[in-house]
């Protein structure tokens, strides 16, 4: 059979031709993200792959009972052949993943990249964040450590103190009144079914509107003014993110393997530990429940993220009233202080 016979064949049930493929993939991409910090969009959707094929693999030998689920992942960790290397590639993604989604949606803050006609983009980012911070509480809460166990307790308790519906979704998510032996599975559900394919979709309609509306083109005093404002996605931007890709793969492999992720004690749920710590992405959280009453701190930190979700309109009113063209970035700038001062305060106290 010649390699002729072969494209023919192909040619006949997939009847797309090489210029039309070319046309399709050839949309031209501003020039500001030849700089790789403004190509970090690509970043989270790579290191969602890399969960998704490790957490298949993890799947294979997880048990999501009370009774197992600790035995289940030290059996991973130390027994399976390169379970341990497997289970780090899938923390140190969720980790990266979680970082590369929050400096990418402070990106686009900080770049104005929200302002119309591009602002329900941004709130499908906003639920984007929600929902990665969720996978990554729900997947720390699997192990079953004392640590994930009490804090997935905490947790609970946490969204029991919103008002009018907390009862009814700390119900929904530990499967009753309190921690008991349907709660894993339930976690399990959220984290390997639920949050995946809510992310998926939210990235459809991410891409979607990416190219409806196109990126935001920016602009800098240094590039050269008689270059191009845009440059071809095939081959040139596929270049970058396949660099970026290898780059994060070294990453992922050098840190799995010098840095492992060890096995906490188990689960007590009759000891309380004396210091109970969230994942880094939870310290800001953390750190401002103990600084305000519970319902105060719930409701507070709601109204927050509702203002994120809408900020765009709040964005366009203030420059309307201040006639201060970059008076968000300014708020950014104090957000993000904010935001990094509670997350150094809570990594280095005790309690």
């Amino acid at each position: 059979m010649t390699v002729e016979t072969v494209s023919a064949w192909i040619g006949r049930r997939f009847p797309v031709s090489g210029r039309e493929l070319r046309e399709l993939t050839n949309e031209p991409v501003p020039r500001h993200l030849k700089r790789w910090w403004f190509a970090l969009g690509g970043t989270p959707a790579y290191l969602f792959v890399v969960q998704i094929a490790t957490g298949i693999l993890l799947a294979f030998y997880y048990e999501a009972s009370p009774v197992t689920a600790y035995e289940s992942v030290r059996q991973i960790t130390e027994e399976v052949a390169y379970g341990w290397f497997i289970r780090g590639l899938h923390k140190w993604a969720a980790t990266l993943m979680i970082a590369a989604v929050i400096l990418h949606q402070m990106r686009v803050f900080f770049t104005g990249a929200y302002r119309a006609p591009r602002e329900l983009n941004w709130a499908v980012g906003m639920a984007l964040l929600i929902c990665t911070l969720l996978t990554g509480f729900t997947g720390y809460s699997l192990v079953f450590e004392q640590l994930s166990y009490w804090g997935a307790t905490v947790g609970a308790n946490i969204t029991d103190t919103v008002p009018v519906m907390g009862g009814v979704l700390k119900g929904l998510l530990l499967g009753g009144p309190a921690y008991n032996e349907h709660t894993l599975s339930r976690f399990f559900i959220l984290h390997a079914a639920v949050l995946p394919v809510t992310i998926v979709l939210l990235v459809a309609i991410h891409l979607t509107l990416v190219r409806l509306q196109g990126v935001t083109e920016l602009r800098f005093t240094d590039e050269d003014k008689d270059a191009p404002p845009t440059f071809n996605f095939f081959p040139d931007h596929l270049y970058t993110e396949l660099i970026i890709g290898l780059i994060l793969m070294v990453l992922l492999s050098a840190l799995a393997t010098i840095s492992p992720v060890m096995m906490g004690p188990p689960a007590d749920p009759l000891t309380t530990p004396e210091i109970i710590k969230p994942e880094w992405f939870f310290y800001v959280a953390f750190r401002w429940l103990k600084l305000f009453s519970g319902t105060a701190a719930v409701l507070s930190m709601g109204l927050i993220v509702c203002t994120m979700l809408v900020w765009p309109a709040i964005d366009a009113w203030l420059r309307r009233r201040t006639k201060v063209e970059d008076v968000s970035v300014w708020i950014g700038i104090v957000g993000v202080v904010a935001i990094v001062t509670l997350t150094v305060w809570e990594a280095m106290v005790a309690h």
